[in-house]
């Protein structure tokens, strides 16, 4: 499992150094982000922000609320393998939706270790090769408007986002961002609207789950 999760995700990261070539960065900073960033929606929002005009702070502040969730997955992951503590900044830096998913898939304790490690190791590989792969390419394709590559950066987020809106609560989020975010892309700079998003949504949240404690109490 963790070796088929591994080829079908790391072959994407060449559409990840094409964009984000096509996005204004170079080869050797398109390749820095997937060896140290190594989260695909964290990179796709950064490189998103940034092919939009906006800013490093904007691009970043994005890209971190998105990986806000693989610090849940490293609780999760530390409960439930107990690494030794040699093996915990490894671990950190390869906890992303693949390896949990591989993971916690296994009930047996070996299955659970040896499946996180196979995924996680495999997509980084893998994610970080074909990422030069895609960012040689991008250099080669020339203006990216001539291929449609400055919107293909949000074509590829929504393949990430959509296979996960399978569930009342997630539609229901993603449609409370999307609402936030069209209403003030006129208004304010490029990479704000992702956070006022986040905002909203947060405080939609809050306010659902107060109200459900409410009825329930």
């Amino acid at each position: 499992m963790g070796l088929s999760i591994a080829v079908a995700v790391g072959v994407y990261g060449v559409s990840f150094g094409a964009l984000s070539v096509a996005a204004g960065l170079n080869v050797w900073q398109t390749c820095a982000l997937s060896a140290l960033m190594f989260t695909g929606g964290s990179q796709f929002a950064f490189i998103g922000v940034i092919g939009g005009g906006g800013t490093g702070a904007a691009a970043w502040a994005a890209a971190t609320l998105l990986g806000v969730r693989n610090g849940v997955y490293g609780m999760q992951l530390k409960a439930l393998i107990r690494p030794p503590g040699r093996l915990i900044p490894l671990m950190a830096q390869l906890t992303i939706d693949e390896s949990t998913a591989t993971a916690t898939a296994q009930d047996d304790h070996d299955e659970r270790v040896r499946g996180f490690w196979t995924a996680g190791v495999g997509v980084y590989v893998l994610w970080n090769t074909f990422t030069l792969v895609g960012a040689f390419a991008g250099n080669a394709l020339g203006d990216p408007a001539q291929w449609g590559l400055d919107g293909a950066a949000v074509a590829a987020f929504l393949g990430l986002l959509w296979p996960r809106l399978h569930a009342r609560d997630p539609i229901a989020t993603a449609v409370v961002a999307a609402l936030a975010t069209i209403v003030t892309l006129p208004l304010v700079p490029p990479g704000i609207p992702v956070l006022v998003a986040a905002a909203v949504t947060a405080a939609w949240w809050a306010g659902r789950r107060r109200r459900v404690r409410e009825v329930v109490g």
